[in-house]
């Protein structure tokens, strides 16, 4: 921004994310699983929009951590070009050390190794183990730090008013997700992610026609679509007479 401002230069940046994605009981229960799956382990976990927390309300949250173990426990690493693999590895040792080190701090604090929970030194030095983790701690380090790799954390909740209270409890607003039956709570809910962009009853968010983009320190401005031209234009106005 320095740079650019001795010419009033305009910017657009993309800083980041700390995806919430919401679970409510009236959920559709398997809907809701595969679109954590989609949107948490894209990637093998490593785009600025995965989801990073997963809150699951407590009704539902016994039959969720089953379901989801389950499901993650069929998916398959390896090369990518090999017959069913659905997960590769991390972009560095960094990131493997990173996923180590908030599962460790998570498990210190009293949460539970679902499924995988270490590196998967047989496929390589950058593989970990997709993981999924119960009871995570609200003091836990993934709380607050984006892990960019294949870690499911789940953490129960009471209440929408709380959840709403723990998914806006971070610095970054890039994208958010929740699962609900109910229309009136999607757009209440939908309204007070402080996010850029939510997803309702979907992992997935972006397409051409969508503007891309965050608040807070995911950036400012907007990508893609017609309405990321704006941020790059200035609007001149001509007067006519008649």
């Amino acid at each position: 921004m320095s740079q650019s401002a001795s010419t009033l230069k305009k910017l657009s940046f993309e800083l980041g994310g700390n995806a919430p994605f919401i679970v409510f009981d009236d959920a559709d229960l398997e809907k809701a699983v595969d679109g954590a799956i989609a949107s948490k382990l894209r990637q093998s976990g490593q785009t600025c929009v995965c989801a990073n927390r997963l809150y699951i309300q407590e009704g539902i949250y016994d039959k969720f951590a089953k379901l989801i173990t389950e499901k993650v426990s069929k998916l398959k690493q390896g090369h990518g070009l090999h017959e069913g693999v659905t997960h590769g590895p991390l972009i560095h040792e960094r990131a493997v050390e990173k996923v180590k080190s908030q599962i460790q701090d998570a498990v210190d604090k009293g949460a539970k190794v679902l499924f995988g929970g270490k590196p998967a030194t047989n496929l390589g030095p950058l593989f970990h183990q997709l993981t999924v983790l119960g009871d995570v701690p609200r003091n836990a380090i993934v709380n607050t730090d984006e892990t960019f790799g294949p870690l499911v954390p789940l953490i129960k909740f009471k209440t929408e008013e709380e959840v709403i209270e723990l998914a806006n409890n971070t610095e970054y607003g890039l994208a958010g997700y929740f699962f609900t039956s109910d229309y009136k709570k999607i757009f209440r809910v939908g309204e007070a992610l402080n996010v850029g962009m939510v997803g309702a009853n979907s992992g997935g968010i972006t397409e051409a026609a969508l503007p891309f983009g965050g608040v807070g320190w995911s950036g400012f401005g907007r990508e893609g679509s017609k309405y990321g031209i704006d941020d790059y234009i200035v609007i001149k106005s001509v007067v006519v007479a008649l």
